[in-house]
């Protein structure tokens, strides 16, 4: 994620009370998610078809 610093956006299912919430980055390649409560820790990396089939399969159940 080199260059500009990357704005992370936290899943509108969060509530802040402490449940399981992951952020999102989407860079020019790929899409970065991580763990809310642990920012510096692992991230996952997909690219962009792959995101957008998880979205599409996450939408229908």
């Amino acid at each position: 994620m080199a260059g500009r610093p990357p704005v992370w956006v936290r899943s509108s299912y969060s509530n802040g009370a402490g449940g399981e919430c992951v952020e999102c980055v989407i860079s020019d390649v790929r899409v970065h998610i991580r763990d809310s409560k642990n920012a510096e820790g692992a991230l996952i990396a997909v690219d962009h078809d792959a995101w957008a089939s998880f979205v599409r399969m996450i939408r229908r159940t």
